[in-house]
This record gives C-alpha cells, sequence and structure tokens, in this order.
C-alpha cells in the first residue's frame, strides 16, 4: 500500500514523538534492552537487529518497522550503507494500544 506521508509524519499520527539516529556501515551495538516500548523505522540504509535472547535475526531496510516491548533484549549491526532511522519510545506496555490504532498502516 502506498503512503503520502513521510514515516514521521505516520509515527506523528499515532501520537509518537520520532528522533533521528544515524550510524555507519559495521557499526554494533551490544545486546542490551530497555525499561520503555521502542519503535523503529528504517528510512535508509539497513540494519540487522538480534531480537530475544537467542537472538533471532530481524534485517531491516528503507521502510521497514520494528517494535521492541520494554524489556526485550536486542543488538544490531548496521549494514554495509550505514543506517538512518527515526525511533519513537512509549512506556512500558503501551505498544499493544499502539498496535490497535496503526493496524494495517505499515
Amino acid at each position: 500500500m502506498a503512503h503520502d506521508t513521510s514515516p514521521a509524519d505516520r509515527l506523528r499520527s499515532e501520537g509518537l514523538r520520532p528522533t533521528t539516529w544515524g550510524n555507519g556501515p559495521g557499526d554494533v551495538y551490544w545486546a542490551h534492552d530497555h525499561e520503555y516500548d521502542k519503535v523503529i523505522v528504517v528510512e535508509r540504509g539497513s540494519i540487522r537487529f538480534g531480537v530475544g535472547r537467542e537472538g533471532a535475526p530481524a534485517d531491516l531496510a528503507a521502510g521497514d518497522r520494528l517494535e521492541l516491548p520494554a524489556g526485550t533484549r536486542h543488538d544490531a549491526v548496521v549494514g554495509s550503507d550505514g543506517v538512518a532511522c527515526l525511533e519513537a519510545h512509549l512506556p512500558a506496555g503501551h505498544l499493544a494500544a499502539l498496535r490497535i490504532l496503526a493496524a494495517g498502516e505499515w
């Protein structure tokens, strides 16, 4: 489904306040977790997340979205072209309500 709005505008329409970040090729985020829910949308480039205790891979490219509930252990390695992402935080446990609002939008 094509969208006429930017990913940042779509996040804002869900009541989120996205920030931007980026990293160079091969940059690494070691395994960690957060006390808040997190939504990540890739704007350009790619990044591979290892999600959960087993580190199940999630390969993200431009336009992809990843939702991480509070306490979800994750790590990441940036792809060969670097990455630029949008990120928004929610209080722990709020992703379920957000999914209802965003159903069918991503």
